[in-house]
């Protein structure tokens, strides 16, 4: 809650004097500026930002931007889209309203717009309230424990995004290619391209002609037109009700130099550090990656009373898998560590595909119930398990397995993959069997998979539609 007696005497609800509230404006309009130079904005023509997704992290990405440019009315423009219709059931609506009275901020901010009442009508039961219609007003359906501030919300995505300068991917990896390939048909007549940073974690498998990993950001590229040099990937390690509180948190924005750096200054905040990087094929898979060995994760905690001791012996076996992986899609990947390693550490530790698991492991939630869980969205590590064993599994990708002199497809050489791919997709395996998977008395130190990876002739250029 915020204090009547901090705003009086001169300080923010950020915790900054108004000196230093001063100060870093002028810096937002700065960096502002630069970015609008480069995009070769003119006055009078703002810099038009949408966020083309309203799960947790797009919102929260999409309202940080509006919290630190959205002052500046006459340089940008900020908007979010999100599909029209879904309605708030009558338990989410009656919490929004214990979560407002808890907070004389949001509070405040709701009666001198009037719109408080709305809010108590819609936990009497005597409105309908809309995931849209909340959003403008601060309020995430999938973190409404997070009031954000109020966005700039739009249902119709031709008004969205067809002149947009700035699109944010904030799609779950499932849906990206299907809403995209829509944007495309409003993009059609458009002189300049726009510049799109991508979000989602989560692949795609495509197994003709020839084995092939489709990340989100080249789902973009095929569904619009967009050269990939438009197009970055933004990862963390984040929790997003946790950023947009500043918990303090670094990223990274990767893809080509033109866009990557000056992106990377405009997004960079005191509590959201963002460095640039090259290597988009490593940070992206890594953010699918991570989603599928983070479900494994949440298992391993609730089926071991949070043994910390497990908990290590399955983070060194689920690291290694990575690195394996990745040392086939890049010919020299990005090393697990830095912010790679911070995003794995934070989502197999607090993301939903970690609390996914971890529901599954207690009963509290079943398989049947789908991947897309209510309050919590979708769970992108289901999909990826899939898509990655159906990639690693064919035989045109076998690789030398050294203790068997043989070769064998990649997917042997992951039995954490292979055995959540039983409990998830096939389903022929119990959730405690990834206990099993960890206690082979068979299995290798990880480090002899790294060594593997990195010891062979092991790049496979295709995968990813690349020339040999």
């Amino acid at each position: 809650m915020v204090s009547l007696g901090s705003k009086m005497n001169g300080t923010s609800e950020n915790g900054y004097s108004n000196g230093s509230v001063h100060s870093i404006n002028s810096n937002f309009e700065e960096k502002l500026d630069e970015l609008r130079n480069l995009m070769g904005k003119v006055d009078g023509d703002p810099l038009r930002i949408v966020g083309v997704g309203a799960g947790a992290w797009g919102s929260v990405f999409t309202a940080m931007l509006q919290d630190a440019y959205g002052s500046f009315r006459d340089k940008t423009l900020i908007r979010i889209w999100r599909r029209p219709g879904r309605t708030v059931d009558r338990a989410t609506a009656t919490h929004l309203f214990e979560v407002i009275n808890s907070r004389e901020d949001v509070l405040r901010r709701l009666i001198r717009r009037c719109a408080y009442l709305k809010y108590v009508e819609g936990r009497l039961g005597d409105r309908v309230l809309h995931a849209d219609e909340i959003l403008k007003d601060g309020f995430c359906l999938n973190m409404v424990d997070t009031p954000l501030c109020p966005l700039k919300v739009v249902t119709n995505l031709q008004e969205a995004v067809w002149d947009a300068d700035i699109v944010i991917n904030g799609l779950p990896s499932t849906e990206t290619r299907e809403v995209f390939e829509e944007i495309s048909n409003y993009w059609k007549e458009r002189i300049t391209v726009p510049v799109i940073i991508s979000l989602a974690k989560g692949v795609e498998a495509e197994l003709d002609p020839e084995p092939r990993i489709i990340t989100p950001t080249l789902m973009i590229s095929r569904a619009t037109g967009v050269s990939i040099e438009n197009i970055l990937y933004l990862g963390g390690p984040n929790i997003a009700s946790e950023i947009y509180n500043k918990e303090y948190a670094n990223a990274r924005i990767c893809g080509a130099e033109k866009w990557r750096k000056p992106l990377a200054k405009f997004l960079r905040q005191p509590h959201f550090i963002v460095w640039d990087n090259g290597d988009l094929v490593t940070h992206e898979v890594m953010g699918g990656l991570k989603n599928v060995y983070a479900i494994g994760a949440g298992m391993v905690a609730a089926l071991t009373n949070e043994s910390a001791t497990s908990k290590s012996v399955y983070f060194a076996h689920c690291t290694s898998e990575m690195i394996f992986i990745t040392h086939l899609l890049a010919e020299e990947p990005e090393k697990l560590a830095g912010p790679l390693l911070a995003d794995t550490y934070v989502t197999l530790l607090k993301g939903r595909n970690a609390w996914y698991g971890q529901k599954l492991a207690k009963g509290e939630l079943s398989l049947e119930m789908g991947d897309s869980i209510k309050g919590k969205g979708m769970i992108q590590g289901v999909s990826a398990v899939k898509a990655f064993y159906e990639l690693l599994s064919q035989s045109s990708l076998n690789v030398l397995d050294p203790d068997e002199n043989k070769h064998v497809a990649p997917v042997e050489l992951c039995p954490i993959l292979k055995m959540l791919h039983k409990i998830l997709i096939i389903r022929e395996s119990p959730v405690q069997a990834i206990l099993q998977a960890l206690r082979d008395e068979t299995m290798n130190d990880p480090r002899d998979r790294i060594k593997i990876a990195q010891s062979h002739v092991f790049y496979r250029p295709s995968l990813l539609g690349q020339q040999s």
